[in-house]
């Protein structure tokens, strides 16, 4: 195996020491070859790289639910929940392992009903129609788990593998590993990122591979979409030359010091921003699209209109060569009145879910692209009076990273496909337990990278995305 591959796990130490050590003390062309590589990419971080095997899917498009979706509202029917609806939990036999407490809360059934669709025969709620519609396209993994309770580890856990420290997310990883289809955009974006950076961060990695954050989509398509990214003052050629000045004098500190991430990722932001200034303004220039596309996303539609934008963006940068792009779609932590805030958030993202996934396959794009769905953990199938005088019509759900629903579509995994099961409370899984590790091994997997050997040398030790964990997920791969 030669070339590229090698590049996820050579680690990035010092690379003018070791390239140099490495020359003098061996001479086989394999190696010199490897090396080569190395160099390359110390040069051109986001250069596309070959695999560790064949991949299934080229690009990933991860659809966050900030906030953490009710599967027992939207995807898992239990007869209990509804037989129990508005009873003391304690009254109807605990479900194992519940936390102490639990026995004063109240059951609670799902907010609509969830009813088998398509052929697979998939259930989802009448909450979600459009996505009902493509049910045959998904494949569910309702025993999905994280680590921590809280917002924002959980989210942390969900983007980087861990929730105590700063690590590089799978955006970045995924990045790091193959590099970008298109010199000219980054490998990485994030749309409507949220405010912690490390969710999107490259940690120890080169700077080059952390997440470029679209905020707003403009409207107007004069407008950038990126902040800072252009100067309408200042001619390109004076830009150019300016930048040639910079850079020159970032390099020559470069030589003096040796390796600095820092100064590395300066580097290649200013030449990759300077690329950008052409490329991005017409990538985000919605206006092209043809009338149907928009209407499909529901651009236009005051429910719609912000989400449809950020996934035909979404579409649209993966069709460009970005690597991986993340959408996080928020208004999903339903602590109280879960019954009149859910259709709203149901509202605002099913139809440009659906469409996204319509959109891809109509284009040939959803064989090797992999949309991921999920929140950062899922909500309990019992009450959480936050006042304590509620009536039940105005209760919510608390945080359950025990087990939730995450789905999945396109490059590589089965259509219409369900893995993983609960007990009767929804509470315990009982089969098809996938971790958070897991699910990342998984989709590196279906990219072509082993996650076991995508690794990164920082203070002394080899970091990987999976840490010392993970388990591909076969039963789910097509």
């Amino acid at each position: 195996m030669r070339g590229s591959q090698q590049l996820s796990y050579v680690p990035a130490v010092n690379r003018r020491d070791f390239l140099q050590r490495a020359a003098c003390g061996f001479g086989s062309i394999a190696l010199q070859a490897m090396l080569a590589d190395i160099a390359t990419a110390a040069k051109a971080p986001l250069a596309p790289r070959a695999t560790h095997f064949a991949a299934r899917a080229k690009r990933v498009i991860f659809l966050f639910m900030a906030g953490g979706p009710s599967q027992h509202d939207l995807f898992v029917p239990k007869p209990r929940l509804v037989r129990d609806h508005g009873r003391r939990v304690g009254l109807t036999d605990l479900p194992s392992g519940a936390p102490v407490g639990t026995d004063k809360f109240l059951t609670l059934g799902p907010m609509a009903p969830i009813l088998p669709r398509g052929e697979s025969g998939a259930t989802i709620s009448t909450l979600l129609p459009h996505l009902a519609k493509v049910a045959d396209d998904l494949c569910f993994l309702h025993g999905m788990q994280v680590d921590n309770p809280a917002h924002d580890l959980a989210t942390l856990q969900f983007n980087t593998g861990v929730f105590n420290e700063v690590r590089p997310a799978m955006g970045a990883w995924a990045s790091y590993g193959l590099g970008s289809e298109n010199e000219n955009l980054p490998g990485f974006v994030s749309i409507h990122a949220d405010a912690d950076v490390r969710a999107y961060g490259s940690a120890f990695l080169p700077a080059a591979h952390q997440g470029t954050v679209i905020g707003q989509i403009p409207t107007d398509p004069r407008e950038s979409a990126i902040r800072f990214l252009s100067d309408p003052e200042t001619t390109k050629d004076a830009q150019r030359r300016r930048i040639d000045f910079v850079q020159a004098a970032n390099r020559e500190l470069l030589d003096r010091i040796g390796e600095d991430r820092v100064m590395e990722g300066v580097i290649d932001s200013f030449e990759l921003a300077f690329r950008m200034q052409t490329a991005t303004p017409q990538l985000v220039d919605l206006s092209t699209e043809a009338a149907e596309t928009l209407a499909l996303y529901g651009v236009g539609t005051d429910a719609t209109d912000k989400n449809g934008r950020a996934c035909l963006l979404a579409r649209r940068l993966c069709e460009a060569g970005v690597r991986f792009v993340q959408v996080t779609i928020g208004g999903w932590d339903h602590h109280g009145d879960i019954r009149g805030a859910l259709p709203n958030s149901c509202l605002g993202a099913d139809q440009p879910v659906a469409a996204l996934i319509i959109d891809l396959k109509r284009r040939g794009l959803l064989d090797d692209t992999l949309v991921v769905w999920s929140g950062e953990f899922g909500r309990t199938p019992w009450s959480q009076d936050i006042t304590g005088t509620a009536p039940l019509e105005k209760h919510g759900r608390e945080h359950q990273p025990e087990s939730f629903t995450t789905f999945l579509a396109g490059g590589g995994v089965r259509r219409g496909f369900s893995h993983g099961e609960t007990d009767e409370f929804g509470y315990k899984t009982t089969s098809g337990r996938v971790h958070i590790h897991d699910l990342h091994a998984t989709i590196l997997h279906l990219l072509g990278l082993d996650h076991e050997r995508l690794t990164y040398r920082h203070a002394g030790r080899d970091y990987r995305l999976t840490d010392v964990y993970g388990t591909v997920i076969r039963q789910i791969i097509a």
